[in-house]
């Protein structure tokens, strides 16, 4: 039998049913002046079901010249409409652990959709990928679905000039000719969109240990970044002490030569733009919240779409409690704000599921931040931020939902899901209470 996507309804094309990818080693080659990704992408499956057929999420407009199953050439393969589909030479059996290799080339590019453009983009000299939320088939063959988290390998050659940054530790980095090769291993389980590629003119910079923080930056955005970027290992002590220890060996910041529109999370990494370096610490809020998303959004990843406030709601709570920390306003003042400018706005959201075209809506921030600060002054600062630090234990590296974490409130205190229930599935944009002494 055949198999079919996992079914999101956010995303109904990505993902693929059938089996699960529990690791990818990835191993490329890419020209930045002609823009040209070879590779070969060997993808570790474990089987749900048996399968005579099966696809992987890849971009059209790569040529697809091989294609192996369990080491035997595959009987049939083709590459339609983004998908990769497949037909072994014999069928695979329910329960069984094979290895797809996918030998591919061409040029990269942007995947086009609801959200703009995601994935592989060329910069002026280089190239990043930002793949929130479908953008991981732009550069390599992939079951692109948050729920299924496998490990990576990346092996990358490049031009001898260019830094090369992907996910996880840097395990070798060997020269020939005139051609590196950078080699990065995340042994954590990462959901696709988070696995990034940075390719630039970089120098690296130590900026802290326990854990290993870094910056990889242009040379002439030394300055500004050092003293925008100097709370940094402050707000990463802050962030461990109320959300539980940093979930990986380190943490890069890249800030690119270019700008770009927003700062971007991937796994271990935050990516931002020349233009988000002011010299006078303007983007904090932004340093913060990007970090925050190392345990909410890439340890803790949604299993579907649909509840992504879980990531973007807990990142913004974040930068309103840096900003408690660090001498700024208050968590309470920033409610009371940022309710005041959401009861000016339309009343048509439900942040538990925003629906596909708007689940990048500022409001499912700061409604989701907001909901947060309701439930910390319904249980008191003790009792929820020890709920926070079970949330990121429980779910460690794994996948969760709204009503797992529903769940988790209820066990603290069962009469406390009912103070955020309305946050959450109610478009009506509920009364913010005055803040009162928590206990």
């Amino acid at each position: 039998m055949g198999a079919a996507s996992i079914g999101d309804r956010y995303l109904p094309t990505s993902g693929n049913g059938g089996y699960r990818a529990t690791h990818y080693d990835l191993e490329l080659t890419y020209r930045p002046g002609a823009n040209r990704l070879d590779g070969w992408a060997r993808i570790s499956i474990v089987t749900t079901q048996p399968l005579r057929r099966f696809t992987l999420d890849l971009a059209a407009g790569f040529d697809v010249s091989k294609v192996l199953v369990g080491g035997k050439a595959a009987a049939k393969f083709g590459l339609r409409g983004g998908k990769l589909q497949i037909t072994p030479a014999r069928p695979v059996d329910a329960g069984a652990e094979v290895v797809v290799a996918v030998r591919y080339s061409g040029n990269p590019g942007p995947v086009r959709g609801t959200w703009g453009e995601v994935g592989w983009e060329e910069l002026t000299d280089g190239a990043l990928v930002a793949s929130q939320p479908n953008g991981a088939p732009s550069w390599f063959p992939c079951n692109d679905h948050p729920s299924n988290k496998a490990t990576f390998r990346t092996s990358l050659a490049v031009d001898s000039p260019y830094h090369v940054l992907c996910n996880g530790t840097l395990v070798s980095k060997r020269a020939g000719g005139s051609v590196t090769t950078w080699v990065y291993e995340q042994d954590e389980p990462m959901a696709t969109y988070l696995a990034t590629v940075q390719i630039g003119h970089y120098e690296q910079q130590h900026l802290a240990d326990e854990p290993r923080q870094l910056a990889v930056l242009p040379s002439r955005l030394r300055t500004r970044f050092t003293y925008d970027f100097a709370r940094q290992p402050a707000i990463m002590e802050t962030f461990g002490r109320l959300f539980g220890p940093y979930p990986y060996a380190g943490y890069t910041v890249i800030v690119t030569d270019d700008e770009l529109e927003i700062p971007l999370e991937a796994q271990g990494i935050s990516v931002f733009g020349a233009n988000h370096l002011d010299g006078r610490r303007g983007y904090e809020r932004l340093v913060a919240h990007e970090l925050a998303h190392q345990w909410f959004g890439n340890s803790l990843t949604v299993a579907s779409w649909q509840d992504i406030w879980l990531n973007e709601g807990f990142a913004c709570y974040a930068e309103w409690l840096w900003s408690e920390e660090s001498g700024g306003d208050s968590a309470d003042a920033m409610a009371a704000r940022y309710w005041k400018r959401l009861a000016g706005s339309p009343q048509d959201l439900v942040i538990a599921d925003p629906g596909p075209s708007r689940m990048f809506d500022d409001r499912v921030y700061k409604r989701g931040a907001l909901t947060l600060h309701v439930l910390r002054r319904a249980l008191g600062d003790e009792p929820f931020f020890d709920l926070l630090r079970e949330w990121t234990s429980s779910y460690r590296h794994g996948v969760v939902s709204t009503a797992g974490f529903l769940d988790l409130v209820s066990s603290v205190d069962p009469a406390a899901p009912a103070a955020v229930r309305p946050w959450l599935f109610d478009s009506k944009l509920p009364t913010l209470a005055r803040a009162r002494s928590r206990r």
